[in-house]
């Protein structure tokens, strides 16, 4: 099913969008799957275009002739108070990794804009190779899990100026405060959107927070954070020479316009869906982080805690966004059904 938040564009569109944008005609383009928030597009051109960085990138990236267009929703469609921008925001988050961590498969942005034949805010970037890890059979995870643990790792060494999302979405001058700032706008979303009480324990998750919240004060240093590195997310090839000749190797991190500043235990919960990764010490994800870093990862009581509060957070908003999804039949009761038991758990576990 079509989320009401991805708008259903014709080809036609999309080659006029990106005629004016880059000059240079498509050939072909397609609609690509797997996501449920923007609308996105492979475009094929006739010929290169170059891959003009934002002002303050890297010069030398070169040209290409696959872009993805990535189109969010139409002016006025009705998000979570954290979805307003994430198009932009995600054209800055890519900017940020190619100048902070540019060894980390990203995409560059090539143009983006608004309007243009389309509503709302649009970004042409970079086709990156690969195939996204579910799709690929399932012995073939643990090295690419390995090398996006190094990519996190990575990415955590850029510092953000505050803790939060940017603009005037939810922020805060200490993760805490911008931790509570994010739920908080979420319970007040699930509220707009007349979200059943008996879908979301509120009061349980604002007890956790009251009685955890301390904890978040030991993440002291504003991480950038991509928050969705769902396997989806997560592209891989075959490596082609050396070593690894033939295993597969990330190739891709994609989807970044959720990225907010905070604690780097963040990126852990979504590479786990749906488990406990302080449970699986051998995890490759952990392995990839502790290579990079030098030093295991220590996942101690007080990182167990924020880890726990974190997974609250996740199931918080795969609930409150269900409704702006238009989610609705087995499926959807199935998912719920899910997050539910995987929020109560963690409550249990947090003592509330």
């Amino acid at each position: 099913m079509r989320s009401p938040t991805q708008q259903q564009l014709r080809p036609d569109q999309v080659a006029g969008l990106v005629l004016a944008a880059t000059g240079v005609d498509v050939i072909r383009s397609a609609e690509l799957g797997g996501g449920g928030f923007a609308a996105v597009w492979r475009v094929d051109l006739a010929e290169p275009v170059d891959v003009l960085d934002l002002p303050d990138g890297p010069a030398g990236v070169g040209s290409a002739t696959t872009l993805v267009l990535k189109a969010g929703p139409p002016s006025g469609t009705p998000l979570l108070t954290y979805e307003a921008g994430m198009i932009p925001a995600e054209a800055e988050y890519l900017r940020l990794v190619a100048v902070g961590a540019p060894a980390v498969p990203v995409p560059r942005v090539v143009r983006q804009g608004r309007g243009g034949g389309v509503e709302g805010d649009w970004v042409l970037t970079t086709f990156l190779p690969g195939t996204p890890l579910p799709d690929l059979p399932a012995g073939v995870g643990g090295r690419v899990r390995h090398d996006v643990g190094a990519a996190l790792h990575a990415v955590h060494e850029i510092t953000g100026d505050r803790f939060g999302y940017d603009g005037p979405r939810p922020h805060g001058t200490t993760w805490r405060a911008a931790f509570t700032a994010i739920l908080a706008s979420l319970m007040d979303d699930a509220g707009r959107w007349a979200l059943p009480p008996a879908h979301l324990p509120a009061r349980r998750v604002e007890a956790a927070l009251d009685r955890h919240g301390a904890v978040l004060d030991e993440a002291t240093r504003p991480a950038l954070l991509h928050f969705d590195l769902w396997d989806g997310n997560v592209l891989a090839s075959p490596a082609r020479s050396g070593d690894a000749a033939g295993e597969h190797r990330m190739t891709g991190l994609v989807d970044g316009e959720r990225y907010l500043f905070g604690d780097p235990l963040v990126d852990l919960v979504s590479p786990a869906l749906f488990r406990r990764i302080e449970d699986e010490p051998e995890h490759p994800v952990l392995a990839g982080y502790a290579e990079a870093s030098g030093a295991p990862l220590v996942l101690d009581d007080g990182a167990r805690t924020r880890l726990a509060l974190y997974r609250v957070w996740l199931h918080v908003l795969m609930t409150v966004e269900m409704p702006s999804r238009g989610m609705t039949g087995p499926d959807a009761d199935r998912r719920r059904e899910l997050v539910t038991r995987l929020l109560d758990e963690d409550l249990t576990r947090l003592g509330v």
